[in-house]
């Protein structure tokens, strides 16, 4: 009998499906192949037919999560001109991704070193690839700066380890969307992506008239003595 290939497609997603929900739950090593299959709606020897461990499954996830999110972000972008359109395509592809898929985020942040080391460089390479096109638009949208007076340009672009901080924030904001974001509650994907875009596009467009308030309270900060982890409320004077 010949097998059709879309339907295995359709069954390998379902185990993907399952595994990122049940890896999501109980973490990687809390998760049994058993309950796995069962979830997935297979037998324990089809699952291996499929997958021939956890690890293989861990990888699949890790692995087609990234190249996903890169096609589809490159097809995005294709069309699009301009740093602050690009930016919202980028934002716009990552939060409706993941609101589709916030058990994958879950397994992607927190999952990915229990993988070995030859497969977390496979994986760290599709991460700087995903990691440099956010960080492309990033450097674009610095280097424009705005039409605002003092705005900063292509004249006072920042060392290289700034434009590092300023796309891992980005990164950030991005990330960890999945463990608060509800939908019923904070709105649709477009609206969210709307919100981070305006407060990213605003302060990576413009020299910030606050910076001389950081520099100032940075300075009485650091005159001060670095508290210990846990106080003695009585000896400090006061109890809560």
């Amino acid at each position: 009998m010949r097998t059709d290939p879309r339907r295995q497609a359709g069954q390998r997603q379902a185990i993907l499906d399952a595994a990122a929900a049940s890896i999501a739950a109980h973490g990687f090593h809390g998760m049994s192949m058993r309950e796995l299959a069962a979830a997935a709606g297979k037998g324990l020897s089809s699952l291996y037919h499929y997958f021939p461990s956890k690890e293989e499954i861990l990888f699949a996830l890790q692995r087609e999560a990234f190249e996903t999110l890169i096609a589809a972000t490159s097809e995005a972008l294709a069309g699009v001109e301009g740093a602050p359109a690009r930016l919202y395509a980028f934002i716009s592809q990552h939060v409706s991704y993941f609101a589709r898929h916030p058990e994958l985020m879950r397994v992607l942040v927190h999952e990915a070193g229990s993988l070995p080391e030859e497969k977390r460089r496979i994986l760290r390479r599709l991460k700087e690839r995903y990691f440099g096109i956010g960080r492309g638009i990033v450097e674009d949208l610095v280097a424009e700066g705005c039409a605002r007076s003092g705005a900063g340009g292509a004249d006072s672009m920042p060392e290289e380890a700034e434009m590092d901080r300023i796309a891992y924030s980005l990164f950030g904001m991005l990330n960890w969307v999945y463990g608060w974001y509800e939908p019923e509650r904070h709105g649709s994907p477009i609206q969210l992506t709307r919100t981070i875009h305006r407060l990213a596009l605003c302060g990576l467009r413009t020299r910030c008239p606050f910076r001389a308030v950081e520099e100032r309270v940075d300075s009485l900060l650091q005159a001060l003595e670095a508290p210990p982890a846990v106080a003695d409320a009585a000896a400090a004077g006061g109890s809560w």
